[in-house]
């Protein structure tokens, strides 16, 4: 996917549920993405303060603080391409409207998170071209 002349998109994954982190970090560096993972949320705004990511996939339902909650914040700083996770199907086109650029349904395959990270990509223009 990335070829030599391009730098690797970094992408910063947020989720409580530890099996589905490191599911989801090992299979998207195994595709060439540099990745960064944690279930803190403070910690994630803070990795998207810093600049230190170029896209962000997002738990919804994680606790104490809510992917929601992160969203939100998130959207008061930042434009970054956020794609979120979510076990349930009815509440993805309110994630779309809440400030999310794209979701995909838990169970996935990384195949499938892939070809949505490279779909939000797609639509954000130049930037990684």
């Amino acid at each position: 996917m990335n070829s030599n002349d391009k730098p690797a998109i970094r992408i910063l994954v947020v989720d409580d549920d530890e099996a589905i982190l490191q599911y989801a970090c090992a299979g998207l560096e195994i595709a060439g993405f540099r990745v960064k993972g944690t279930s803190d949320g403070e910690e994630a705004l803070a990795a998207v303060r810093d600049g230190d990511s170029d896209l962000v996939l997002l738990d919804l339902f994680m606790t104490p603080v809510t992917g929601f909650d992160i969203l939100t914040k998130l959207r008061d700083f930042s434009d970054i391409p956020v794609v979120v996770f979510t076990a349930r199907d009815d509440i993805g086109g309110f994630a779309l409207e809440t400030g999310a650029d794209g979701y995909i349904g838990k169970p996935f395959k990384v195949k499938e998170l892939i070809e949505k990270i490279e779909e939000v990509i797609a639509r954000q223009g130049t930037k990684w071209e």
